[in-house]
């Protein structure tokens, strides 16, 4: 008998269908040309982190999803949105959360910055629409 280490550079099969979350996700994975380790050293979790969302009903913690969808080279809404086109807004709105996406890709003290500015602004407009 041959003599085989136990973590093998293949990866297991499984018979286990994939919930349409997870199976949209593993697509966007795929399409972005990514293995699950390659995915999961990009924003910094384990591979068996990123198994689990690809056989899970549940998405990604809040605090990854920006990364992860900057990763794959989606939107936070195409990421969560398993089928496929996403719900498009138009207007201001649309824009206003198309900014605030790329907002949340940048470092914490800038988002910080950012939203005191938006803050104040806001403020802003209340007091003179009054």
């Amino acid at each position: 008998m041959e003599n085989t280490p136990y973590a093998s550079p293949m990866s297991r099969r499984t018979t286990r269908q994939r919930p349409r979350q997870g199976q949209h996700l593993a697509q966007l994975r795929q399409a972005a040309g990514l293995t699950q380790a390659e995915l999961a050293a990009a924003i910094g979790v384990s591979q068996q982190i990123v198994a689990f969302w690809e056989f899970s009903t549940r998405p990604p913690r809040s605090d990854l999803l920006p990364k992860l969808a900057h990763t794959l080279g989606v939107s936070v809404e195409t990421l969560l949105t398993p089928t496929g086109a996403p719900h498009r807004r138009s207007g201001p709105w649309g824009k206003a959360q198309r900014a605030f996406e790329a907002v949340s890709a940048l470092p914490r003290s800038q988002q910080e910055k950012i939203v005191e500015l938006v803050d104040a602004l806001v403020q802003q407009y209340r007091r003179k629409a009054g």
